[in-house]
Protein backbone atom coordinates (compact mmCIF):
# COMPACT_ATOMS: atom_id res chain seq x y z
CA UNK A 1 0.00 0.00 0.00
CA UNK A 2 1.39 3.19 -1.02
CA UNK A 3 0.18 4.64 2.56
CA UNK A 4 2.50 1.58 4.03
CA UNK A 5 5.58 3.79 2.70
CA UNK A 6 4.63 6.85 3.94
CA UNK A 7 6.77 8.15 6.86
CA UNK A 8 5.45 9.88 9.93
CA UNK A 9 6.42 13.30 10.49
CA UNK A 10 9.68 13.97 13.23
CA UNK A 11 10.24 16.77 15.25
CA UNK A 12 12.97 19.04 14.43
CA UNK A 13 13.97 22.29 16.10
CA UNK A 14 14.89 25.85 14.97
CA UNK A 15 18.04 27.04 15.77
CA UNK A 16 18.66 29.65 18.08
CA UNK A 17 19.20 33.25 16.51
CA UNK A 18 21.81 35.60 17.58
CA UNK A 19 22.40 39.46 17.59
CA UNK A 20 25.39 40.82 15.59
CA UNK A 21 28.40 41.52 17.40
CA UNK A 22 31.16 43.94 17.28
CA UNK A 23 34.62 42.46 18.68
CA UNK A 24 36.58 44.97 17.11
CA UNK A 25 37.28 47.71 19.75
CA UNK A 26 37.37 45.51 22.75
CA UNK A 27 39.77 43.01 21.69
CA UNK A 28 42.51 45.77 20.19
CA UNK A 29 41.79 47.13 23.49
CA UNK A 30 42.33 44.32 25.76
CA UNK A 31 45.73 43.23 23.27
CA UNK A 32 46.77 46.77 24.34
CA UNK A 33 46.59 46.83 27.73
CA UNK A 34 47.07 43.11 28.53
CA UNK A 35 49.51 41.91 26.09
CA UNK A 36 51.36 45.33 25.41
CA UNK A 37 50.93 45.34 21.60
CA UNK A 38 49.21 47.48 19.13
CA UNK A 39 45.79 45.93 19.10
CA UNK A 40 45.40 47.45 15.39
CA UNK A 41 48.08 45.40 14.13
CA UNK A 42 45.15 42.55 14.59
CA UNK A 43 42.34 44.42 13.20
CA UNK A 44 42.91 41.42 10.29
CA UNK A 45 42.45 38.52 13.00
CA UNK A 46 39.54 39.99 14.60
CA UNK A 47 37.67 40.51 11.55
CA UNK A 48 38.42 37.26 10.44
CA UNK A 49 36.94 35.92 13.57
CA UNK A 50 33.87 38.12 13.51
CA UNK A 51 33.30 36.94 10.00
CA UNK A 52 33.67 33.13 10.83
CA UNK A 53 30.86 34.43 13.48
CA UNK A 54 28.74 36.22 11.22
CA UNK A 55 28.95 32.90 8.89
CA UNK A 56 27.70 30.90 11.74
CA UNK A 57 24.45 32.55 12.66
CA UNK A 58 23.16 30.77 9.15
CA UNK A 59 24.29 27.59 8.72
CA UNK A 60 23.58 25.68 5.66
CA UNK A 61 21.60 22.42 6.90
CA UNK A 62 24.22 20.13 6.06
CA UNK A 63 27.50 18.67 6.52
CA UNK A 64 29.13 22.11 5.54
CA UNK A 65 26.83 23.74 7.87
CA UNK A 66 27.84 21.06 10.91
CA UNK A 67 31.42 22.06 10.20
CA UNK A 68 31.00 25.63 10.31
CA UNK A 69 29.45 25.88 13.93
CA UNK A 70 32.26 23.30 14.99
CA UNK A 71 34.79 25.14 13.71
CA UNK A 72 33.00 28.46 15.48
CA UNK A 73 32.75 26.42 18.59
CA UNK A 74 36.60 25.24 18.49
CA UNK A 75 37.34 29.02 17.61
CA UNK A 76 35.77 29.89 20.84
CA UNK A 77 38.26 27.91 22.39
CA UNK A 78 41.15 29.64 22.11
CA UNK A 79 38.99 33.27 22.60
CA UNK A 80 38.48 32.26 25.71
CA UNK A 81 41.81 31.71 26.88
CA UNK A 82 43.23 34.68 24.99
CA UNK A 83 40.57 37.15 26.14
CA UNK A 84 38.83 36.24 29.17
CA UNK A 85 40.88 36.38 32.27
CA UNK A 86 39.09 34.72 35.12
CA UNK A 87 38.72 37.94 37.37
CA UNK A 88 37.33 40.38 34.55
CA UNK A 89 34.75 40.32 31.63
CA UNK A 90 35.59 41.75 28.22
CA UNK A 91 32.56 43.87 29.08
CA UNK A 92 30.73 42.55 26.01
CA UNK A 93 27.08 41.32 25.93
CA UNK A 94 26.11 37.83 24.00
CA UNK A 95 22.50 37.74 22.75
CA UNK A 96 20.82 34.61 21.76
CA UNK A 97 17.17 33.57 21.50
CA UNK A 98 15.20 31.17 22.65
CA UNK A 99 14.71 28.18 20.17
CA UNK A 100 11.32 27.99 21.01
CA UNK A 101 9.61 31.17 22.60
CA UNK A 102 12.38 33.62 20.98
CA UNK A 103 12.31 35.23 24.45
CA UNK A 104 16.03 37.18 24.54
CA UNK A 105 18.68 36.81 27.23
CA UNK A 106 21.99 37.96 27.40
CA UNK A 107 25.36 37.19 29.43
CA UNK A 108 29.04 39.05 29.68
CA UNK A 109 30.04 35.08 30.26
CA UNK A 110 31.54 33.47 26.82
CA UNK A 111 30.03 30.33 28.47
CA UNK A 112 26.36 31.66 27.05
CA UNK A 113 28.08 31.96 23.26
CA UNK A 114 29.69 28.07 23.90
CA UNK A 115 26.40 26.63 24.86
CA UNK A 116 24.28 28.44 22.52
CA UNK A 117 26.51 27.26 19.54
CA UNK A 118 26.65 23.98 20.93
CA UNK A 119 22.77 23.95 21.22
CA UNK A 120 22.41 25.35 17.55
CA UNK A 121 24.80 21.94 16.23
CA UNK A 122 22.03 19.81 17.98
CA UNK A 123 18.96 21.77 16.19
CA UNK A 124 20.91 21.47 13.05
CA UNK A 125 21.51 17.41 13.56
CA UNK A 126 17.39 17.68 13.87
CA UNK A 127 16.96 19.36 10.82
CA UNK A 128 19.12 16.89 9.17
CA UNK A 129 17.53 13.83 10.70
CA UNK A 130 13.95 15.12 9.61
CA UNK A 131 14.57 16.20 6.22
CA UNK A 132 15.90 12.32 5.25
CA UNK A 133 13.73 9.81 3.11
CA UNK A 134 13.27 7.54 5.62
CA UNK A 135 11.33 5.20 3.39
CA UNK A 136 14.90 3.86 1.75
CA UNK A 137 17.62 2.08 3.95
CA UNK A 138 20.41 4.87 3.15
CA UNK A 139 17.70 7.44 4.23
CA UNK A 140 17.09 5.76 7.83
CA UNK A 141 20.45 5.24 8.32
CA UNK A 142 20.94 8.85 7.93
CA UNK A 143 18.16 9.95 9.89
CA UNK A 144 19.18 7.70 13.09
CA UNK A 145 23.23 8.76 12.88
CA UNK A 146 21.57 12.64 13.01
CA UNK A 147 19.20 11.94 15.89
CA UNK A 148 21.54 10.05 17.59
CA UNK A 149 24.45 12.80 17.42
CA UNK A 150 21.25 15.36 18.38
CA UNK A 151 20.70 14.02 21.31
CA UNK A 152 24.72 13.65 22.15
CA UNK A 153 25.12 17.16 21.61
CA UNK A 154 22.15 17.93 24.13
CA UNK A 155 23.65 15.61 26.45
CA UNK A 156 26.71 17.12 26.72
CA UNK A 157 24.97 20.20 26.85
CA UNK A 158 23.24 19.22 30.23
CA UNK A 159 26.16 17.74 31.96
CA UNK A 160 28.96 20.73 31.30
CA UNK A 161 27.07 23.66 31.32
CA UNK A 162 24.70 24.95 34.27
CA UNK A 163 22.73 28.05 35.17
CA UNK A 164 21.80 29.02 31.38
CA UNK A 165 19.72 32.14 31.35
CA UNK A 166 17.37 30.79 28.57
CA UNK A 167 14.78 27.73 29.33
CA UNK A 168 15.69 25.55 25.95
CA UNK A 169 19.33 25.31 27.86
CA UNK A 170 17.59 24.41 31.46
CA UNK A 171 18.86 20.78 32.87
CA UNK A 172 14.51 19.82 32.42
CA UNK A 173 14.66 20.72 28.87
CA UNK A 174 17.46 19.66 27.57
CA UNK A 175 16.35 15.90 29.42
CA UNK A 176 13.26 16.08 27.50
CA UNK A 177 15.42 16.79 24.26
CA UNK A 178 17.81 14.22 24.82
CA UNK A 179 14.80 11.61 25.38
CA UNK A 180 13.05 13.29 22.17
CA UNK A 181 15.80 12.55 20.14
CA UNK A 182 16.07 9.25 21.63
CA UNK A 183 12.62 8.35 20.62
CA UNK A 184 12.98 9.36 17.20
CA UNK A 185 16.32 6.97 16.71
CA UNK A 186 14.10 4.09 17.90
CA UNK A 187 11.24 4.89 15.82
CA UNK A 188 13.76 5.05 12.35
CA UNK A 189 14.71 1.65 14.05
CA UNK A 190 11.32 0.24 13.98
CA UNK A 191 10.88 1.25 10.75
CA UNK A 192 14.30 0.04 9.03
CA UNK A 193 12.67 -3.50 10.53
CA UNK A 194 9.52 -3.04 8.46
CA UNK A 195 11.92 -2.84 5.21
CA UNK A 196 14.33 -5.58 6.35
CA UNK A 197 11.88 -8.18 7.58
CA UNK A 198 10.23 -11.08 5.92
CA UNK A 199 6.47 -10.43 5.75
CA UNK A 200 4.53 -13.50 6.38
CA UNK A 201 7.32 -15.10 8.76
CA UNK A 202 6.02 -15.70 12.04
CA UNK A 203 9.31 -14.64 14.24
CA UNK A 204 9.87 -11.42 11.90
CA UNK A 205 6.43 -10.71 12.86
CA UNK A 206 6.61 -10.73 16.79
CA UNK A 207 10.55 -8.78 16.15
CA UNK A 208 7.82 -6.15 14.55
CA UNK A 209 5.68 -6.01 17.31
CA UNK A 210 8.01 -5.79 20.10
CA UNK A 211 9.94 -3.09 17.75
CA UNK A 212 6.25 -1.53 17.97
CA UNK A 213 5.83 -1.77 22.19
CA UNK A 214 9.76 -0.31 22.46
CA UNK A 215 8.89 2.94 20.48
CA UNK A 216 5.68 3.50 22.18
CA UNK A 217 7.57 3.09 25.65
CA UNK A 218 10.06 5.52 24.59
CA UNK A 219 7.60 8.08 23.39
CA UNK A 220 5.18 7.41 26.63
CA UNK A 221 8.85 8.15 28.78
CA UNK A 222 8.94 11.64 26.24
CA UNK A 223 5.32 12.07 26.72
CA UNK A 224 5.62 12.25 30.89
CA UNK A 225 9.05 14.18 30.58
CA UNK A 226 7.22 17.46 28.68
CA UNK A 227 4.10 17.50 30.85
CA UNK A 228 6.23 17.70 34.35
CA UNK A 229 5.66 21.29 35.16
CA UNK A 230 8.70 23.35 34.75
CA UNK A 231 8.38 21.93 30.60
CA UNK A 232 4.75 21.80 30.31
CA UNK A 233 3.83 25.46 29.74
CA UNK A 234 7.18 25.97 27.65
CA UNK A 235 6.60 22.93 24.74
CA UNK A 236 4.73 23.84 22.19
CA UNK A 237 1.19 22.05 22.68
CA UNK A 238 1.84 20.63 19.22
CA UNK A 239 4.86 18.61 20.38
CA UNK A 240 3.00 17.04 23.40
CA UNK A 241 0.47 16.10 21.44
CA UNK A 242 2.24 14.31 18.46
CA UNK A 243 4.64 12.69 20.78
CA UNK A 244 0.83 11.44 22.58
CA UNK A 245 -0.56 10.31 19.43
CA UNK A 246 2.86 8.42 18.82
CA UNK A 247 2.74 6.50 21.66
CA UNK A 248 -0.98 5.34 21.48
CA UNK A 249 -0.15 4.38 17.33
CA UNK A 250 2.95 2.25 18.28
CA UNK A 251 1.20 0.80 20.80
CA UNK A 252 -1.92 -0.03 18.34
CA UNK A 253 0.88 -1.40 16.26
CA UNK A 254 2.56 -3.72 18.16
CA UNK A 255 -0.98 -5.57 18.59
CA UNK A 256 -1.60 -5.59 15.09
CA UNK A 257 1.64 -6.87 14.15
CA UNK A 258 1.18 -9.88 17.14
CA UNK A 259 -1.92 -10.77 15.33
CA UNK A 260 -0.53 -10.72 12.04
CA UNK A 261 1.97 -13.01 13.28
CA UNK A 262 -0.71 -15.52 15.05
CA UNK A 263 -3.21 -14.90 12.17
CA UNK A 264 -1.14 -14.72 8.95
CA UNK A 265 1.36 -17.14 9.75
CA UNK A 266 0.98 -21.38 9.47
CA UNK A 267 1.24 -23.94 12.38
CA UNK A 268 4.48 -24.05 13.14
CA UNK A 269 5.98 -27.89 12.02
CA UNK A 270 7.39 -29.81 14.58
CA UNK A 271 11.26 -28.85 13.20
CA UNK A 272 10.10 -24.81 14.20
CA UNK A 273 7.91 -25.61 17.32
CA UNK A 274 10.71 -25.53 19.49
CA UNK A 275 12.03 -21.98 18.31
CA UNK A 276 8.45 -20.46 18.00
CA UNK A 277 8.13 -21.48 21.94
CA UNK A 278 10.89 -20.13 22.84
CA UNK A 279 10.21 -16.32 20.80
CA UNK A 280 6.63 -16.53 22.12
CA UNK A 281 7.65 -16.86 25.70
CA UNK A 282 8.87 -13.79 26.50
CA UNK A 283 6.50 -12.26 24.06
CA UNK A 284 3.76 -10.79 26.32
CA UNK A 285 4.07 -8.76 29.74
CA UNK A 286 2.03 -11.36 31.15
CA UNK A 287 0.82 -14.66 29.77
CA UNK A 288 -2.37 -14.59 27.63
CA UNK A 289 -5.16 -16.79 29.57
CA UNK A 290 -6.18 -20.55 27.83
CA UNK A 291 -4.39 -23.79 26.96
CA UNK A 292 -0.64 -23.88 26.76
CA UNK A 293 1.50 -22.30 24.24
CA UNK A 294 2.35 -25.53 22.64
CA UNK A 295 -1.51 -25.98 21.87
CA UNK A 296 -1.98 -22.53 21.21
CA UNK A 297 0.52 -22.15 18.60
CA UNK A 298 -0.55 -25.44 17.02
CA UNK A 299 -4.04 -25.02 16.98
CA UNK A 300 -5.26 -22.74 14.44
CA UNK A 301 -8.81 -21.55 16.23
CA UNK A 302 -6.49 -20.64 19.46
CA UNK A 303 -4.36 -18.73 17.55
CA UNK A 304 -7.32 -16.49 16.17
CA UNK A 305 -8.73 -15.98 19.33
CA UNK A 306 -5.81 -14.44 20.46
CA UNK A 307 -5.33 -12.70 17.66
CA UNK A 308 -8.76 -11.42 17.75
CA UNK A 309 -8.26 -10.40 21.32
CA UNK A 310 -5.14 -8.35 19.86
CA UNK A 311 -6.54 -6.62 16.93
CA UNK A 312 -9.45 -5.32 19.05
CA UNK A 313 -6.64 -3.69 21.20
CA UNK A 314 -5.21 -2.70 18.16
CA UNK A 315 -8.21 -0.96 17.10
CA UNK A 316 -9.03 0.64 20.38
CA UNK A 317 -5.51 2.25 20.55
CA UNK A 318 -5.70 3.82 16.98
CA UNK A 319 -9.07 5.43 17.22
CA UNK A 320 -7.64 6.95 20.69
CA UNK A 321 -4.40 8.13 18.62
CA UNK A 322 -6.71 9.41 16.07
CA UNK A 323 -8.61 11.36 19.09
CA UNK A 324 -5.94 12.79 20.34
CA UNK A 325 -4.61 14.00 17.02
CA UNK A 326 -8.13 15.56 16.36
CA UNK A 327 -7.78 18.21 19.78
CA UNK A 328 -4.82 19.62 18.13
CA UNK A 329 -5.04 22.71 15.54
CA UNK A 330 -1.55 22.27 14.20
CA UNK A 331 -1.46 18.58 13.92
CA UNK A 332 -4.87 18.32 12.20
CA UNK A 333 -3.48 20.78 9.05
CA UNK A 334 -0.76 17.82 8.95
CA UNK A 335 -2.48 15.38 6.07
CA UNK A 336 0.49 12.86 6.05
CA UNK A 337 -0.19 12.41 10.18
CA UNK A 338 -3.67 11.86 9.66
CA UNK A 339 -3.32 9.55 6.29
CA UNK A 340 -0.84 7.68 8.25
CA UNK A 341 -3.00 6.94 11.13
CA UNK A 342 -6.54 6.33 9.36
CA UNK A 343 -4.64 4.17 7.01
CA UNK A 344 -3.01 2.06 10.24
CA UNK A 345 -6.75 1.83 11.60
CA UNK A 346 -8.63 0.62 8.71
CA UNK A 347 -5.83 -1.88 7.82
CA UNK A 348 -6.42 -3.13 11.47
CA UNK A 349 -10.70 -2.90 10.72
CA UNK A 350 -10.19 -5.07 7.64
CA UNK A 351 -8.26 -7.72 9.03
CA UNK A 352 -10.71 -7.70 12.21
CA UNK A 353 -13.88 -8.63 10.47
CA UNK A 354 -11.44 -10.85 7.65
CA UNK A 355 -11.21 -13.01 11.30
CA UNK A 356 -14.35 -12.41 12.73
CA UNK A 357 -16.50 -15.38 12.69
CA UNK A 358 -20.73 -14.75 12.64
CA UNK A 359 -20.66 -18.18 15.20
CA UNK A 360 -18.23 -17.04 17.41
CA UNK A 361 -19.81 -16.72 20.64
CA UNK A 362 -16.84 -16.50 23.20
CA UNK A 363 -16.44 -13.22 24.60
CA UNK A 364 -13.14 -12.08 22.73
CA UNK A 365 -10.52 -11.75 26.24
CA UNK A 366 -7.98 -8.68 27.29
CA UNK A 367 -5.04 -9.69 24.93
CA UNK A 368 -1.92 -9.16 27.24
CA UNK A 369 0.36 -6.12 26.22
CA UNK A 370 3.41 -7.14 24.71
CA UNK A 371 7.22 -6.77 25.97
CA UNK A 372 9.64 -4.06 24.75
CA UNK A 373 12.69 -5.07 23.07
CA UNK A 374 15.06 -3.87 19.92
CA UNK A 375 17.44 -5.51 18.31
CA UNK A 376 19.18 -1.71 17.94
CA UNK A 377 19.45 0.04 20.80
CA UNK A 378 19.83 3.96 19.95
CA UNK A 379 23.36 5.20 20.95
CA UNK A 380 24.32 9.20 22.77
CA UNK A 381 26.95 10.29 20.46
CA UNK A 382 28.85 12.99 21.70
CA UNK A 383 30.09 15.99 19.56
CA UNK A 384 33.53 14.91 17.83
CA UNK A 385 34.90 18.69 18.65
CA UNK A 386 38.56 17.37 16.84
CA UNK A 387 37.28 16.49 13.52
CA UNK A 388 37.04 19.65 12.35
CA UNK A 389 41.17 20.88 12.84
CA UNK A 390 41.46 25.00 13.85
CA UNK A 391 44.58 26.89 14.30
CA UNK A 392 44.65 29.65 16.81
CA UNK A 393 43.69 33.11 14.68
CA UNK A 394 45.29 34.81 17.24
CA UNK A 395 48.71 32.50 17.10
CA UNK A 396 50.79 35.93 16.84
CA UNK A 397 49.82 36.67 20.35
CA UNK A 398 52.78 33.61 21.37
CA UNK A 399 52.44 30.27 22.56
CA UNK A 400 48.69 29.77 25.05
CA UNK A 401 50.84 28.30 27.62
CA UNK A 402 52.05 31.76 28.47
CA UNK A 403 50.66 34.33 26.55
CA UNK A 404 46.88 33.44 27.51
CA UNK A 405 43.86 35.64 29.67
CA UNK A 406 44.87 33.95 32.96
CA UNK A 407 48.91 34.95 33.05
CA UNK A 408 50.20 38.19 34.08
CA UNK A 409 53.65 39.66 33.26
CA UNK A 410 56.09 42.61 34.12
CA UNK A 411 56.57 45.00 30.95
CA UNK A 412 58.82 43.52 28.65
CA UNK A 413 62.37 44.30 28.74
CA UNK A 414 65.72 44.46 26.60
CA UNK A 415 68.82 43.21 28.27
CA UNK A 416 72.08 43.94 26.36
CA UNK A 417 74.54 40.99 26.74
CA UNK A 418 77.96 40.16 26.08
CA UNK A 419 79.55 36.90 25.70
CA UNK A 420 82.12 35.98 28.54
CA UNK A 421 84.94 33.89 28.82
CA UNK A 422 82.61 31.04 30.00
CA UNK A 423 79.75 31.91 27.99
CA UNK A 424 76.51 34.23 28.63
CA UNK A 425 76.14 32.66 31.84
CA UNK A 426 72.46 31.19 32.00
CA UNK A 427 70.64 27.68 31.33
CA UNK A 428 68.22 27.52 29.33
CA UNK A 429 65.19 24.98 28.92
CA UNK A 430 62.19 24.55 26.97
CA UNK A 431 60.36 25.86 23.59
CA UNK A 432 58.32 28.07 22.53
CA UNK A 433 59.04 30.28 24.33
CA UNK A 434 62.78 29.44 25.34
CA UNK A 435 62.83 29.81 29.16
CA UNK A 436 66.02 30.81 31.17
CA UNK A 437 66.18 28.17 33.62
CA UNK A 438 69.25 29.08 35.89
CA UNK A 439 71.69 32.19 35.87
CA UNK A 440 75.00 31.92 37.37
CA UNK A 441 75.75 34.74 39.90
CA UNK A 442 78.59 37.17 39.13
CA UNK A 443 78.30 36.06 34.81
CA UNK A 444 77.47 38.14 32.05
CA UNK A 445 73.59 37.10 32.29
CA UNK A 446 73.40 38.35 35.90
CA UNK A 447 75.02 41.44 35.39
CA UNK A 448 72.98 42.29 32.59
CA UNK A 449 69.96 41.63 34.90
CA UNK A 450 68.26 38.66 33.45
CA UNK A 451 66.54 36.42 35.95
CA UNK A 452 65.71 32.57 36.20
CA UNK A 453 62.26 31.98 35.28
CA UNK A 454 62.45 34.79 32.23
CA UNK A 455 61.32 33.85 29.03
CA UNK A 456 62.99 34.93 25.62
CA UNK A 457 60.78 36.62 23.71
CA UNK A 458 63.56 37.94 21.32
CA UNK A 459 66.65 38.09 19.97
CA UNK A 460 68.48 40.93 18.10
CA UNK A 461 64.85 42.35 17.13
CA UNK A 462 63.45 38.31 15.79
CA UNK A 463 60.00 37.54 17.60
CA UNK A 464 61.49 34.31 19.40
CA UNK A 465 57.89 33.82 21.15
CA UNK A 466 57.15 30.42 19.11
CA UNK A 467 61.17 29.82 18.56
CA UNK A 468 62.43 26.35 19.24
CA UNK A 469 65.19 26.08 22.11
CA UNK A 470 67.94 25.11 19.11
CA UNK A 471 66.90 28.29 17.23
CA UNK A 472 67.05 30.02 20.30
CA UNK A 473 70.58 28.85 20.68
CA UNK A 474 71.50 29.07 17.33
CA UNK A 475 70.52 33.10 17.14
CA UNK A 476 72.45 33.55 20.34
CA UNK A 477 75.86 31.36 18.75
CA UNK A 478 75.75 33.58 16.13
CA UNK A 479 76.24 36.94 17.93
CA UNK A 480 79.56 38.95 17.31
CA UNK A 481 81.58 40.96 19.94
CA UNK A 482 78.98 43.85 19.93
CA UNK A 483 76.79 41.48 21.98
CA UNK A 484 73.43 40.33 21.60
CA UNK A 485 69.82 42.51 22.76
CA UNK A 486 67.31 40.09 24.43
CA UNK A 487 63.59 40.82 25.16
CA UNK A 488 62.18 38.64 28.04
CA UNK A 489 59.29 39.02 30.00
CA UNK A 490 58.60 37.56 34.24
CA UNK A 491 55.46 35.95 34.48
CA UNK A 492 53.89 37.64 38.19
CA UNK A 493 53.87 35.42 40.45
CA UNK A 494 56.97 33.26 39.71
CA UNK A 495 59.68 34.87 41.13
CA UNK A 496 61.77 32.45 43.09
CA UNK A 497 61.41 32.60 46.75
CA UNK A 498 65.26 34.18 48.15
CA UNK A 499 65.31 31.34 51.24
CA UNK A 500 65.06 28.17 49.29
CA UNK A 501 68.10 26.77 46.84
CA UNK A 502 67.40 28.54 43.50
CA UNK A 503 67.26 25.70 40.97
CA UNK A 504 64.63 23.51 43.12
CA UNK A 505 62.71 27.10 42.94
CA UNK A 506 62.95 27.35 39.85
CA UNK A 507 61.50 23.61 39.38
CA UNK A 508 59.12 24.47 41.34
CA UNK A 509 57.64 27.42 40.56
CA UNK A 510 58.37 26.89 36.97
CA UNK A 511 56.05 23.33 36.99
CA UNK A 512 53.73 24.51 39.92
CA UNK A 513 52.95 28.48 39.14
CA UNK A 514 51.36 27.80 36.06
CA UNK A 515 48.50 24.54 37.50
CA UNK A 516 47.87 26.64 40.59
CA UNK A 517 47.08 29.28 38.19
CA UNK A 518 44.74 26.97 36.48
CA UNK A 519 43.00 25.99 40.00
CA UNK A 520 42.83 29.74 41.23
CA UNK A 521 41.26 30.52 37.77
CA UNK A 522 38.39 28.06 38.23
CA UNK A 523 38.37 28.49 41.62
CA UNK A 524 37.95 32.46 41.58
CA UNK A 525 35.29 31.37 38.75
CA UNK A 526 33.17 29.76 40.76
CA UNK A 527 33.50 32.13 43.95
CA UNK A 528 32.38 34.87 41.82
CA UNK A 529 29.49 32.88 40.10
CA UNK A 530 26.36 33.93 41.25
CA UNK A 531 23.87 31.50 40.23
CA UNK A 532 21.25 33.57 38.53
CA UNK A 533 23.62 35.40 35.98
CA UNK A 534 26.69 33.48 35.22
CA UNK A 535 26.88 30.10 32.83
CA UNK A 536 29.87 28.06 34.09
CA UNK A 537 31.85 26.49 31.76
CA UNK A 538 32.18 23.21 34.26
CA UNK A 539 34.39 21.03 32.30
CA UNK A 540 37.50 21.78 30.74
CA UNK A 541 36.98 20.88 26.80
CA UNK A 542 38.96 17.95 26.11
CA UNK A 543 40.32 19.43 23.21
CA UNK A 544 42.53 21.34 25.03
CA UNK A 545 45.22 18.58 25.17
CA UNK A 546 44.80 18.06 21.23
CA UNK A 547 45.27 22.25 20.47
CA UNK A 548 48.34 23.52 18.07
CA UNK A 549 50.16 25.31 20.69
CA UNK A 550 52.57 22.85 23.01
CA UNK A 551 51.61 22.50 26.68
CA UNK A 552 53.39 24.18 29.86
CA UNK A 553 57.23 24.50 28.98
CA UNK A 554 58.07 23.14 32.33
CA UNK A 555 57.40 19.53 31.69
CA UNK A 556 60.99 18.53 29.90
CA UNK A 557 63.69 19.28 32.47
CA UNK A 558 67.03 17.88 32.63
CA UNK A 559 67.11 16.34 29.29
CA UNK A 560 66.13 19.93 27.21
CA UNK A 561 68.34 22.14 29.89
CA UNK A 562 71.84 22.99 28.37
CA UNK A 563 74.69 25.80 29.90
CA UNK A 564 75.36 28.45 27.72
Amino acid sequence: SSSESISVPMIPLGLKETKELDLLVPLKDFINEHYGEEGVLFEKEIKEFMELRQAMRTPSRNEAGLELLMEYYNQLYFLDSRFFPPTKTLGVFFHWYDSLTGVPSHQRALAFEKGSVLFNLGALHTQIGARQDRASLPGLNQAIDAFQKAAGAFNYLKENFSNAPSLDMSAASLTMLVRLMVAQVQECVFEKMTLLCAQNDFLARLQLAQEAARVEEVYSLVHQTMSQPHVKDYVPFSWTTMVHVKSEHFKALSHYFAAMALCDCPAPSDAELLEQEKAFLQFHVTMPDGPSLRVLLQDPEERRKLGKAHLKKAIMKHEEAMRIHGLCKILRKMDILQEVLSFAHKRSLSKYSEIDHEEDFFETGEAPDIHPKTHQKPEIKSPNFSQVKVTDLFHRLGPLSVFSAKNKWYPARRVHLMRGENGFGFTLRGDSPVLIAGVIPGGCAAVAGLKEGDYIISVNGKDCKWSKHAEVVQLLKSTGKDGVDIGVITLQGSECPKAVDRKAAVMSSGSGVLKSNKENSRKSLMNSKSASTLLVWSKKSKRSKKSTYSGVPFTAVGDNEAMY
